[in-house]
């Protein structure tokens, strides 16, 4: 009995908390297309979701390219197909790694940094302060958040791609002599524009809508104290990285043709 009821308690708040996102979501987009006059705070909030986001996302994509070619080499080369080693790690980044990558990565970085910063202004009651001064907080914070992060996620996702086709690039010609013009060619020739970076670039807008959206609700719904904003971010990353997995399984199902 006592594993029925702590079940169906985890079910209501699990049900309440859903309850709660979504129509904290609908106040999100509601300030987010009130806020689009205001250029200057969707930059400052680009620059510190995407632009402080960069080192993270280079350095990862260049390792990640480099031991994707160093893997497929010894792969394809027992097939004779060394050739295609452009096109696998071409195909491999726009088509999955780079989206997934990248947004698990904006989630360990900015993610947990908004989640921390939004909890931390409502422990010193300057959201309240705000609503007291009658500046709705929806469209001072939220809104500049919530857009900011829609739009840096498919940047960083193409960057993350490019980046580790580079250090493919590098690792297939430096370490393995593969010719320059076979590894470039096999990707122009392979690589649809919209099977492949049109469902990538699709990929990573959903992806950044999720996280962007759980990451500001956490830090919203945060218990003011300092141990309830440490808990929000630990959510945040937790349910960033299953909301990105999972719905990257139905987006690929979607897109080529699993349902």
């Amino acid at each position: 009995m006592k594993l029925v009821a702590e079940l169906g308690r985890r079910g209501i708040v699990f049900v309440s908390r859903l309850g709660a996102a979504v129509l904290f979501l609908l106040l999100a987009v509601r300030g987010s297309a009130m806020c689009l006059n205001r250029g200057k705070l969707i930059l400052q909030q680009l620059y510190a979701i995407g632009v402080l986001t960069m080192s993270v996302i280079v350095v990862s994509g260049l390792f990640v390219g480099m031991v994707l070619a160093l893997q497929g080499y010894y792969q394809l080369v027992n097939f004779s197909a060394e050739s295609n080693l452009g096109l696998v790690v071409a195909l491999f980044m726009v088509r999955e790694l780079g989206p997934v990558l990248s947004a698990l990565l904006f989630a360990g970085r900015a993610g947990s940094a908004l989640t921390a910063e939004i909890g931390l202004m409502k422990a010193t009651e300057q959201l309240a302060a705000m609503e007291m001064m009658a500046v709705d907080p929806m469209k001072r914070v939220i809104g500049p958040r919530f857009v900011a992060g829609i739009i840096a996620m498919p940047l960083l996702a193409a960057m993350l791609s490019a980046v580790a086709i580079i250090g493919g690039y590098l690792v297939a010609h430096g370490q393995f002599g593969l010719d320059a013009g076979v590894y470039w060619s096999s990707m122009k020739v392979g690589v649809d524009p919209v099977d492949d970076v049109l469902n990538g670039v699709i990929k990573s807008v959903v992806f950044g809508f999720i996280v962007i959206w759980i990451t500001l609700y956490e830090g919203y719904d945060a218990v003011p104290t300092s141990e309830g904003v440490s808990r929000a971010t630990t959510r945040t990353v937790v349910t960033s990285s299953l909301a990105i997995l999972g719905s990257d399984y139905i987006l690929t199902a979607l897109m080529f043709g699993g349902f």
